[in-house]
Order: structure tokens, then C-alpha cells, then sequence
């Protein structure tokens, strides 16, 4: 077979989605005609696809001063509500990022916790919670 040929083909008969799409007999669709509800994406797809949105929202955090003066840990911990509510939405814990330019964890950490995000991820709030005010990873 001639892969470069039928690369060709299928990209001018398939054409490029990059956003998920009902395909003309109505299976979820994406890229070059990838039935996800068939054939969905492999272990080392969805890996490349975690690792890409890290990069974009730690790209994202790296614009705003209160995250560049964290330490690792708590960096991790606002990368991590990033990748959930993503970048905007992380960015409207108006009263979480006040406490944290102050350093006063507790408030911070009792900011994410008062929140419709915290109700709606239960134990991932929790722990992040926890961490932002401790500074420590339990168990890791």
C-alpha cells in the first residue's frame, strides 16, 4: 500500500475536525473521520492529549504573578482546578487568589473549598484543599 497516497486521499475525503462532530449518520466524529464511538482513542492518544492540555494551562498560569511565586506543590495544585474549570474559570476564584498573594493558605484553601466547583468534584476539592494549605502531597 502507498501510505503517503491514501494520507493524501483521506485527508481531502475525510477533511479535518478538531472539534468532535455527528458525522453524516450521526457517530461522534473527529480529526480525519475517527468514529469515537467506535474505534474512541488509544492509551498513548489520550496520553499525548493529557500532556498537551498540561502545557497549555501551565503556558496559561505562567502569565499570572501570584502563581510564578508559588512553590511547585501549590503550583501543582492550581494546574490541577486549571485542567478542571480550565484557565478562565480558575481565574474567577477572585477571593482564592488574594489569599494566596498573601500567602494566607488557610483562607485559600477555605476559598476552594466554598465553592460550587468544590460541591460539584467532591473529594478532588478536598484534597487540593488540603494541600494548598499545607503545602505538603500526603502519601506521595
Amino acid at each position: 500500500m502507498n501510505r503517503e497516497l491514501l494520507r493524501s486521499q483521506l485527508e481531502r475525503h475525510e477533511g479535518l475536525r478538531l472539534k468532535p462532530y455527528l458525522d453524516t449518520v450521526g457517530k461522534l466524529t473527529v480529526g480525519y473521520g475517527r468514529n469515537l464511538e467506535e474505534v474512541g482513542i488509544s492509551r498513548d492518544e489520550a496520553d499525548f492529549m493529557l500532556d498537551n492540555d498540561i502545557d497549555m494551562i501551565e503556558a496559561q498560569l505562567e502569565t499570572v504573578d501570584e502563581y510564578l511565586s508559588l512553590d511547585p506543590v501549590r503550583q501543582t495544585v492550581l494546574a490541577n482546578m486549571g485542567f478542571n474549570l480550565g484557565f478562565y474559570g480558575l481565574m474567577k476564584f477572585k477571593r482564592m487568589w488574594a489569599a494566596i498573594s498573601r500567602q494566607d493558605w488557610e483562607n485559600g484553601s477555605w476559598e476552594m473549598r466554598n465553592s460550587k466547583w468544590a460541591r460539584q468534584v467532591g473529594y478532588r476539592a478536598s484534597e487540593l484543599a488540603k494541600i494548598m494549605e499545607t503545602g505538603e502531597v500526603a502519601g506521595e
